[in-house]
């Protein structure tokens, strides 16, 4: 007699339920409201302006999804959601919950479409405005969206700053650096060094704002510019986080090649990305991510650790290796 049940399939099928309760969740403030302090039903009933019909069932679903805690009647956060879901931490990383909520949950309903047709399905469908043009046009949509990208890239910030040589280097540049995230930890780590953030002029007051923020302006410092039409700086070692899966074939090829000719012998490139695991069969949030470039994107697309280890070597780098950083995270390194 067969075991096989439909319980993965359904869990999976009706897996948006869950991702929007949270989204809403985040939009609404359970988190940070509760932060400031627990609280129970009628009192959150009020603070977050829920009507009375669904109040409880939603503060209960996110106590079934392990977001919330209740005792006595009395909700509060857990360990994860205190850290990471309270807005006024600098650990927040609601940010790219929030873009997911506003523009992503909407426009993945268009999976279907850009599977038939391979072209993406946000802001610029159709001939629109480039969601990321207008972005960079507007500093307060700017500064939202750079805050978002530095909470995705905490994680791994920390985790290149242990896990890569630097004791061998002195000099880096963090390529499409947004707000400084990995510049800031990185110095932060490692006092010898001195590193340049790279990205479009827009950000420099955001970026310089978070450096000092995070005392370490005297050995960073920003450089505006475009990576596909400027010369890069000098540096032992280019980092580019988040970067390469946003291109096409053609122009990730042309990034490497470009990252390998700004290097000085023994310099090195790291790159970090939700690398698909060669095998294709684990990292499905990595694989997942490559569909959202599809949806995001007009060529982006997420790689295995040895795509972008063929790749390195078809540029010209010497030696490469794949190691695992957090989460669906890794970095790919090539030496020169």
């Amino acid at each position: 007699m067969s075991t096989a049940t439909p319980e993965h399939i359904m869990q999976v099928g009706m897996g948006f339920w869950a991702s929007k309760t949270l989204l809403s969740a985040v939009e609404l403030g359970v988190f940070s409201t509760l932060a400031n302090a627990p609280a129970d039903l009628p009192t959150l009933q009020t603070k977050l302006a829920l009507h009375q019909r669904s109040a409880r069932d939603f503060l209960d679903a996110l106590v079934a999804l392990k977001l919330l805690e209740r005792e006595n009647g009395i909700y509060s956060n857990t360990a994860d959601t205190e850290i990471f879901l309270d807005r006024a931490k600098p650990s927040y990383i609601g940010g790219i919950l929030e873009m997911a909520n506003a523009r992503l949950y909407g426009f993945w309903g268009s999976l279907t479409e850009a599977l038939r047709t391979g072209e993406l399905q946000n802001e610029a469908k159709g001939g629109g405005e480039n969601f990321f043009a207008a972005i960079y046009a507007d500093p307060e949509r700017l500064r939202g969206f750079l805050s978002a990208m530095s909470g995705i890239s905490a994680g791994a910030a920390h985790a290149i700053a242990a896990k890569f040589p630097w004791k061998d280097y002195k000099t880096f540049m963090d390529l499409g650096s947004a707000q400084g995230m990995v510049p800031a930890t990185l110095a932060q780590a490692h006092p010898h060094l001195n590193g340049i953030g790279f990205d479009l002029p827009s950000v420099k007051p955001v970026f310089e704002e978070f450096i000092a923020h995070r005392g370490v302006e005297d050995r960073v410092r920003f450089q505006g510019g475009d990576f596909f039409e400027d010369p890069l700086p000098k540096v032992d070692v280019i980092v580019m986080g988040h970067i390469l899966h946003d291109w096409d074939l053609a122009q990730k090829k042309m990034l490497l090649s470009k990252a390998f000719d700004a290097l000085p012998k023994g310099g090195a490139v790291v790159v970090y990305d939700a690398i698909i695991d060669d095998d294709r069969r684990e990292n499905a949030f990595g694989l997942l991510m490559s569909l959202n470039m599809l949806i995001e994107t007009a060529g982006g697309f997420d790689y295995t650790g040895e795509d972008c280890r063929a790749w390195m070597r078809e540029a010209g780098f010497s030696e490469t290796w794949v190691e695992p950083l957090v989460g669906p995270d890794s970095m790919v390194i090539g030496l020169r």
